[in-house]
């Protein structure tokens, strides 16, 4: 039987490995035959563990791409910038759940591990990766679909102007600030998009941090999605939000049974909180919504989560949680698969719009892209970003070789403001160039 596949692989390895297997790893650890024997032992392993899921996945993945080319089409952009696990795991899904596999096997290899506890570990090593690429996998698919048919529509990549529609935010918030994925644009419209934004930003000292600590207990809903060019969303100057009220909260679900999932609710509940804590405007906010959704007062709530030294939630509660928190003045359910009437009519009560059987289907989501667009505000000059035209690109750095060809050293921003301060001495000049 399958089972016995991967058992058998793993009494091959004993075998080439001998009585002493300490001594033989490090004789045959790097070795051709060691590495054949381990890579199999892993296949099959993975194998059993998802064989019928990880097919599935793949023809999801498919979907993925034809939607990441369809944008790059459309925007004009070179394509996807993924964070380095998702972007590992779509370049090819079984190789990469293999990878997590490479310490127990070893271990497994020394006799460090029991096949039982190989087993109990591993597999929840390679479930979980697969479960988490894949709700990483609907979500990147919702939001790219979503920006093809705004794009459709009109509207253009603003932000960022490296030509890649991000995923990813890996170092994106070393400077304090949190920069939106995108910022799309159409006539004087545009809508900035967050993805799974509130995050820890960059501090210097303690006092830095002070003021940074509500952005690492911070709740994380999938997508925000703001009216207007909003370039960052950190307020740590407001004590009731430490970031700015989004206008959509977007929620993907990719599970056929994503409502009967529980997960434990990280941040300020997984530990108890002090008088000072208490007294966060922020979190007082978090425990009031907590209390609404748990059915208890807001003074019994903290008592529930230290009974259960911490917080499981099925995934409805925390959806209705983040529209309770956040208050925006949307909030949007996406699921791949059918949700059950009173499922719906629940969320409905709590002012959430759920899209459900969407499925891989972009037309589904053009009702998502029209509420999308009821946000879109005028999208008004800033003087903090401006977006150089293609032309304007190619002239700066025209003017830069020939600044470099004399012998100046200068940067794009010194000879920007060098132009405007002699525009602003020839205006008549000036106006005529611009009409």
């Amino acid at each position: 039987m399958q089972y016995r596949d991967w058992v058998e692989a793993y009494e091959k390895l004993v075998e080439l490995l001998g009585e002493r297997r300490e001594d033989s790893l490090r004789r045959l650890g790097s070795s051709d035959e060691f590495k054949r024997a381990s890579e199999e032992l892993k296949r099959l392993f993975v194998r059993e563990v998802v064989g019928s899921d990880i097919e599935r996945v793949k023809a999801w993945l498919r979907r993925l791409k034809e939607a990441a080319d369809n944008v790059s089409m459309l925007l004009g952009v070179n394509g996807l910038s993924l964070p380095r696990e998702f972007a590992s795991f779509t370049r090819d899904p079984e190789a990469h759940l293999r990878k997590k596999l490479f310490n127990y096997v070893f271990d497994l290899a020394r006799g460090r591990l029991s096949l039982e506890e190989f087993e109990y570990k591993a597999r929840a090593a390679v479930k979980t990766s697969l479960l988490t690429n894949a709700r990483s996998l609907y979500q990147t698919w919702v939001f790219v679909s979503l920006v093809s048919i705004l794009a459709k529509r009109g509207y253009r990549l603003v932000y960022p102007d490296d030509r890649y529609l991000h995923i990813e935010r890996t170092g994106r918030q070393k400077t304090g600030k949190i920069p939106p994925n995108a910022v799309l644009a159409r006539a004087e419209r545009a809508l900035s998009f967050f993805i799974e934004a509130p995050r820890p930003i960059g501090w210097e000292d303690s006092s830095d941090l002070a003021q940074a600590w509500n952005l690492y207990i911070a709740l994380r809903p999938d997508m925000l999605v703001y009216g207007g060019r909003v370039l960052n969303i950190v307020n740590l100057s407001d004590p009731d939000m430490p970031i700015l009220r989004p206008d959509v909260i977007l929620e993907c679900k990719e599970l056929d049974d994503w409502y009967q999932r529980a997960r434990e609710l990280k941040g300020p509940l997984i530990k108890p909180l002090t008088a000072e804590e208490w007294k966060t405007r922020w979190l007082e906010g978090l425990w009031d919504g907590l209390a609404d959704i748990l059915g208890v007062k807001r003074e019994s709530a903290a008592e529930v989560v230290r009974e259960r030294r911490g917080l499981r939630l099925r995934d409805q509660q925390i959806v209705a949680l983040y529209a309770r928190f956040y208050k925006p003045k949307t909030a949007i359910l996406v699921t791949r698969a059918p949700t059950p009437r009173e499922v719906k009519e629940a969320l409905r009560e709590e002012g959430i719009e759920v899209f459900d059987s969407v499925g891989f289907s972009s037309e589904k989501l053009r009702p998502v892209a029209d509420l999308l667009e009821e946000h879109a505000v005028p999208d008004e000059p800033r003087v903090d970003f401006v977006e150089l035209s293609s032309r304007a690109r190619r002239k700066l750095t025209e003017v830069m070789k020939k600044l470099a060809e004399l012998g100046v050293v200068a940067s794009p921003e010194k000879v920007v403001e060098a132009a405007l301060a002699l525009a602003e001495s020839r205006e008549d000049e000036l106006l005529k160039l611009i009409k």
